[in-house]
């Protein structure tokens, strides 16, 4: 049986469900970490539209901030309502907004079996939880978003082991390096959260500041 865990709150049904490879274009970045959107950029590396070979023109402060704010939401794979109230919640604690909601970020479910190694994109892995392949301290949970905290261990269920998911999983190849606040045991299928994720752990290809800025401005 499922355990409801209550520190995180449940996912969105306006999550992006549209073409990811426009998106990709879009941003001039592979958001989704599947290879066939970096074959897709390579061909074409420039944004979608009539003239697709025209570069974007001048955007002003705002657009340039919408931008970011939606490029933090497609890579971590999030909606509108939760990364609003992903700001609420960092912005009402001590320290800086922005490192804070990369942290929260950080520590999604969904995003610790990526760092981890257990799924090849974070599509994969947001997957692999809401179908409850994994449990946390013991216990079957089903929620992506659930904010997982030190000292906690995260483990692949008996049943789920023998899946065709954990076959050739990136955590099985030598050049896969986890993050230094997470400890990873591919042959005991674990994975255990030993620390706080840094600012340098998180996707660098986010400008957190613009995104504070953004949600300010409300």
């Amino acid at each position: 049986m499922a355990v409801a865990v209550p520190r995180a709150a449940a996912a969105s049904d306006m999550r992006y469900t549209g073409p990811k490879a426009r998106r990709c274009r879009r941003q001039g970045i592979n958001l989704y970490g599947a290879a066939k959107y970096e074959k897709i950029l390579q061909h074409k590396p420039y944004p979608p539209g009539k003239t697709p070979k025209s570069r974007l023109g001048r955007q002003s402060e705002y657009a340039r901030q919408l931008r970011m704010k939606q490029r933090l939401r497609d890579l971590y794979g999030i909606s509108e309502a939760q990364c609003s109230r992903l700001y609420g919640e960092a912005s009402a604690m001590k320290g800086q907004t922005g490192v804070t909601m990369l942290q929260f970020l950080e520590r999604r479910m969904d995003n610790v079996l990526y760092r981890a190694g257990f799924a090849w994109t974070r599509m994969q892995a947001r997957q692999m939880a809401s179908h409850g392949l994994f449990t946390v301290n013991g216990r079957r949970v089903t929620l992506p978003s659930l904010r997982v905290v030190p000292g906690e261990t995260i483990a692949i269920r008996t049943r789920s082991k023998s899946s065709p998911l954990f076959v050739d999983s990136p955590a099985a190849h030598q050049k896969f390096v986890v993050p230094a606040w997470l400890k990873s045991d591919p042959a005991l299928g674990n994975v255990e959260i030993t620390g706080i994720p840094l600012v340098t752990d998180a996707e660098q290809a986010v400008d957190i500041r613009q995104v504070v800025e953004f949600y300010s401005r409300s």
